[in-house]
């Protein structure tokens, strides 16, 4: 689930740096995008939900941490 996670986002998100780690149904997503300039972490919580919706609804994903910044918020820290 990992390599499915990773793809999905991957392809949606071409220009990103992501990091996928857990087991069983619960994951924590570390993702680095502009994609996130100027969006709240509601938005950008939506944007990484709606990608794995699927996999969220049929329970394959049951608990999902993320942690979504730009490239400069994480240069920051």
């Amino acid at each position: 689930m990992i390599e499915i996670i990773k793809e999905l986002v991957m392809k949606e998100i071409p220009e990103s740096n992501i990091n996928v780690e857990g087991d069983g149904s619960k994951y924590v997503v570390n993702i680095i995008s502009d994609i996130f300039v100027n969006k709240s972490i509601v938005e950008r919580h939506k944007i990484i939900y709606s990608i794995l919706d699927k996999y969220i609804k049929s329970g394959e994903i049951h608990a999902l941490t993320i942690f979504a910044k730009t490239i400069s918020e994480n240069d920051k820290s």
